[in-house]
Parts: C-alpha cells; structure tokens; sequence
C-alpha cells in the first residue's frame, strides 16, 4: 500500500497499491502512474490457449493510448501451469512474440491464499475471481470497475470496445 496519506486519500481504493515492474523490477505505484486513466487489467500466460489475446490487447493500447487508456499485464502461473517460466523469460517471450508494448508487472498469484494483495482487492471489488488466463477487468477513470471480462472475451469484442470508449468519454477527475 501507498505510505502517503494525502495520496491515500485522493486515490480511487483499486489503484492505492504498489506493485513492481516485469522489465527491472522497479516499484510502481498504481495511483501515481495510473490515476485519472482507464484501465484494463489483465492476469496473462503465455503458454495457454489465449495468449494470442496479446496481440488485441496491444493493438487496444496503441489505439487509445493517447486518450488516456492503459492495459496493466500481470502474468500469473496460477492457472494450469501455463507461465513457467522467469520474468526475464516472459518479458523476452511478449516483446518478441507479440510485441507487446503496453505495462507488463512481475509474475504474480491473482487467487488463492498466496494472492497479491491488489489482485485481493481488485476481484473483491469486482465481485468475480479469475477463473482463468486473461480474465479482463475494465477500470474507469474515477477508479470504479466497470466490468469484468472472462478469458473468452477477447479484446476486440464490441462489448469491451463499446465499454472503453464510453469510460474514455468520461472527463478526468482532478
């Protein structure tokens, strides 16, 4: 958590978290880099079914990145085995493979009782755990969610796209 307690305060609950990046590991707080900005935030794998969802999900980033819009990846070996490999290895696997641009953070638990405590709060709030890879939780600018996508939901379905273009018309809180 956020030591600040003015930052506290002013901080939608669902962004007070610090997490670390996939790249070097540096510590990031989600309210200092993300506040004010829409959000999708994804539980990755890259050895599952869905894993070509990286491509959509960066083509969505590169589309509305300038409107304020971020996907935050957590890749996560909680489900099947399915992202064995170090954060070194994942990061090399999504720039190469996919070219993957937008956050990735370290490799995390998003359920159970080893699960970070930002995955802890944001499926509270969301009132649904993953129940797989690539379940999508869509943040509004005002740090409510949204709404939660399963893994089948991909990110270029209508309803996701239609859902992110009505948050991005929302104004910027300040």
């Amino acid at each position: 958590m956020n030591s600040s307690s003015r930052a506290e305060a002013s901080c939608p609950p669902v962004l007070n978290f610090d997490v670390h990046t996939l790249a070097d590991g540096s510590r990031v707080n989600l309210c200092e880099q993300y506040r004010g900005q829409v959000l999708l935030v994804v539980n990755t794998a890259g050895l599952c079914s869905f894993t070509k969802q990286y491509e959509g999900l960066e083509k969505l980033y590169a589309e509305y990145r300038e409107r304020g819009f971020a996907v935050l990846g957590f890749p996560s070996n909680d489900f099947g085995g399915q992202e064995p490999g170090d954060e070194a290895s994942i990061q090399h696997f999504c720039r190469t493979r996919y070219g993957v641009e937008f956050p990735m953070f370290a490799k995390t638990h998003v359920r159970g009782a080893e699960a970070d405590p930002f995955w802890l709060y944001l499926t509270s709030a969301g009132g649904t755990r993953p129940k797989w890879n690539f379940y999508k939780y869509l943040i509004g600018r005002d740090g409510r969610i949204i709404k939660v996508y399963s893994s089948l939901t991909s990110p270029d379905s209508k309803r996701l796209r239609k859902a992110l273009e009505r948050a991005l018309e929302e104004p910027v809180a300040r």
